[in-house]
């Protein structure tokens, strides 16, 4: 038995999330699972559509992008999946997606602005978009250096990847992550939804404000403050 099975079906689950939840068509989009003990991550293969998965097709890599169990390529992204985890050491699953209105408002190379309270629920900043990758990146280890964009704007937009578990990347598509797959996989549904309500809200009313400061707050604490309340 592998001794990668636990990260190898946890991996097939959140995968199958994916085009349950409407996040992707065909073979787009992937999930991995990071096993921190043995410095490895399990995520999809590269290319295969998602009803053709099992848990034994998962790809086991280790940080440097080395195949350690598997016999097809992991996803096109993988070296992304690893600069996030060898930077960001407290993060267990991260998902990437083409869901269309997160895609639509990278392309745009818009933040998603805080309009309401369901996205104060989540958050208390419009969620991020990275700017197009310079022109050296894009030449040189794309993969990888997309990972380093996503790290990069956090550093020079001073947010926490704790508290902001999603992003979009300009002229690509989303990026959500979260301590586990579960967590991971809500993030980039979550993301979607956001994303799709601020452009209806623009499609509404172009001049509509973002939510007002003591709104953001109160949504926000009341679910992640210290004092909490919602759910049981």
């Amino acid at each position: 038995m592998s001794e990668y099975k636990t990260i190898k079906e946890a991996c097939y689950r959140a995968n199958m999330k994916l085009p349950e939840l409407g996040l992707v068509v065909y073979t787009f989009g992937n999930v991995s699972c990071v096993d921190r003990e043995n410095g490895a991550f399990a995520i999809k293969p590269s290319g295969v559509p998602y009803e053709d998965l099992s848990p034994e097709d998962m790809v086991i890599v280790d940080f440097e992008n080395n195949i350690l169990e598997g016999t097809m390529r992991p996803s096109s992204d993988t070296r992304t999946h690893a600069y996030l985890y060898k930077t960001w050491k407290d993060i267990g699953s991260i998902v990437h997606t083409h869901a269309t209105y997160s895609v639509a408002w990278a392309q745009a190379q818009m933040d998603i602005p805080i309009f309401g309270t369901t996205h104060a629920d989540h958050l208390t900043c419009d969620i991020p978009c990275a700017p197009p990758m310079k022109d050296e990146y894009i030449r040189g280890n794309y993969e990888h250096m997309t990972g380093k964009q996503i790290v990069d704007c956090f550093g020079e937009k001073g947010l926490s990847h704790t508290e902001v578990e999603m992003v979009l990347l300009g002229n690509h598509g989303p990026f959500a992550w979260g301590k586990n797959a579960d967590k991971a996989v809500y993030n980039s549904k979550v993301l979607e939804e956001l994303a799709r309500m601020a452009y209806l809200t623009l499609q509404i009313n172009p001049s509509a404000p973002r939510l007002k400061e003591t709104l953001i707050q109160k949504h926000y604490n009341r679910k992640h403050g210290k004092d909490a309340y919602y759910g049981q």
